[in-house]
C-alpha cells in the first residue's frame, strides 16, 4: 500500500505480541524496497539471525538426543519461506505492507518471499526495540504451533507432504488444491490457491509465484489450522 499511515496497527501489534516503543522500526520492517528508503532489507538480515537462534534453542530443548543433522533439517523446515509466509498471513501482514505501485499492482502483498522477509524484519525490529528476550518471546509465540508440532520423523518434508501424512494419520481425506486466481504482470504472476479437505469445515489459502509454491503456502496454512 502507498499510504504512510498503516491501518489497524494496534491490532497487528496485539497479534504480534509486542507494542513498539519506536514506531519507526515497526514501519521500516513493513516497508519493501519498492516503496523507498529506509526499507526492511537490513532488518530482515537481523531478524533472520534472531529467528535462527530462537528456533535452534527451542529445538535443542525439545529434542535433547537429536543429532546436529536432524536438528538442522528440522530448523530448515520451520524457517522455510512458505512456513514463514503462512505465519505472516495469519498475523495479517498483507494489509500492512508498504509497497511501491508496481509491486502493489502485481500482487506483491501476497507474494510469499515478501511476506516472509517482512516477518523476519519484524523480528529484527523487535530485537532493536526491546532486546533479545522480547524478540525471543515474539518468535516463540508466532511460531508456537509449528514448534509444538515439530517432529524429527518429518525429516524436513515439505508442507504438502506433511499435511497429507497428518490427514492420513487421522483417517481423513486427502487435501484438494484449486487455483482461485492469477494476477500480476506476465513475468511476475501471482497464483492464488485454496486448500480444502473433505469432511473438514476448514479452508486455507496461499499465494505464490507458481501454482506449486502457492499450494505449499496453502498447505502450511492448513497445517497451522489443524495444529491450533
Amino acid at each position: 500500500m502507498r499510504a504512510d499511515r498503516l491501518p489497524d496497527i494496534a491490532a497487528l501489534e496485539e497479534r504480534l505480541g509486542h507494542h513498539f516503543r519506536r514506531s519507526d522500526l515497526r514501519d521500516q520492517a513493513l516497508t519493501h524496497r519498492s516503496f523507498g528508503a529506509p526499507n526492511n532489507e537490513r532488518l530482515e538480515f537481523l531478524g533472520d539471525g534472531v529467528l535462527g537462534c530462537v528456533v535452534a534453542e527451542a529445538l535443542l530443548e525439545k529434542f535433547p538426543d537429536c543429532s546436529e543433522g536432524e536438528l538442522s533439517r528440522l530448523r530448515a523446515s520451520l524457517v522455510r519461506e512458505e512456513a514463514l509466509a503462512a505465519v505472516a498471513a495469519t498475523l495479517g501482514l498483507t494489509g500492512h505492507l508498504r509497497l511501491g505501485r508496481g509491486e502493489t499492482a502485481s500482487g506483491g502483498a501476497e507474494r510469499p518471499s515478501i511476506l516472509a522477509d517482512a516477518l523476519e524484519a519484524l523480528y529484527g525490529a523487535v530485537f532493536l526495540d526491546a532486546g533479545y528476550a522480547s524478540a525471543r518471546a515474539v518468535v516463540r509465540a508466532t511460531l508456537g504451533p509449528a514448534l509444538a508440532q515439530a517432529d524429527v520423523r518429518s525429516g524436513g518434508k515439505d508442507a504438502k507432504t506433511r499435511l497429507q501424512e497428518v490427514l492420513q494419520s487421522r483417517r481423513q481425506g486427502l487435501p484438494r488444491y484449486a487455483v482461485t486466481g492469477v494476477h500480476g504482470a506476465a513475468h511476475q504472476q501471482v497464483f492464488d490457491v485454496e486448500c480444502t479437505v473433505d469432511g473438514l469445515a476448514l479452508q486455507a489459502r496461499g499465494s505464490g509465484s507458481s501454482r506449486r509454491a502457492a499450494e505449499q503456502v496453502a498447505a502450511e496454512a492448513m497445517l497451522r489450522q489443524l495444529q491450533a
